[in-house]
């Protein structure tokens, strides 16, 4: 094993970023929802918009970065040792069984972690963001008379912003969960906070096939 800077500062501070809105989110909006009072009603939606311009903003520059890095090919969906991937973390993760998947520099992420953050990133986001601003702008895209409000009701975009957030808590609870899955349970954790990792210094032949 040896220490690998697998996370660059950017990634780091667009993922914590990122999980504080979505938490402030979720904190303002179930305060919308009469949850519970804390900031008071109007307060909590002044709050809950301006954390949502704020994401916004956030994930530009998060695209931004990956296009222009390469990091985006990290999120190249494969269905190589996938059924293996799922193997693991059904059975083998209970009885010790080695990881199937060895993390390094020119991979990050294992197939089935491509495959949910893909999932979070092109569905459940957009999902979440779209409903958002659907419902923000209502009376301005109504007065110009456009189709896609006209077709969708005040109530049906609210019902669908709150399965998105709903859903994105789902998200988070099994993210924190699957991080204590390393080889402690808080190094993915201290890896996301200073960019390195302890990985097995054979690459194994997945790194050696991306590198050539």
């Amino acid at each position: 094993m040896k220490m690998v800077y697998i996370y660059k500062r950017f990634e780091r501070f667009w993922h914590w970023s990122q999980a504080a809105l979505i938490l402030f989110l979720a904190f303002t909006g179930f305060e919308v929802h009469d949850a519970y009072h804390f900031f008071g009603f109007e307060e909590a939606v002044r709050y809950h918009r301006v954390a949502a311009y704020m994401l916004l903003t956030l994930t530009a520059f998060s695209i931004f970065w990956h296009v222009t890095t390469g990091e985006w090919k990290h999120y190249i969906p494969t269905i190589r040792n996938l059924k293996a991937q799922l193997h693991y973390y059904t059975r083998g993760i209970f009885y010790g069984a080695p990881h199937p998947f060895r993390k390094n520099a020119l991979r990050k992420l294992n197939p089935l972690q491509v495959l949910t953050y893909l999932g979070f990133k092109l569905f459940l986001i957009p999902l979440t963001v779209g409903s958002g601003l659907l419902y923000m702008f209502q009376k301005w895209f109504d007065a110009n008379d456009t189709v896609v409000v006209s077709a969708l009701s005040l109530e049906t975009m609210a019902v669908v912003h709150t399965l998105g957030g709903y859903l994105l808590m789902a998200f988070l609870v099994v993210h924190v969960y699957m991080t204590t899955t390393g080889h402690t349970p808080l190094s993915n954790i201290r890896a996301m906070i200073t960019g390195f990792e302890a990985v097995e210094t054979d690459p194994g032949p997945d790194a050696v096939a991306e590198r050539d």
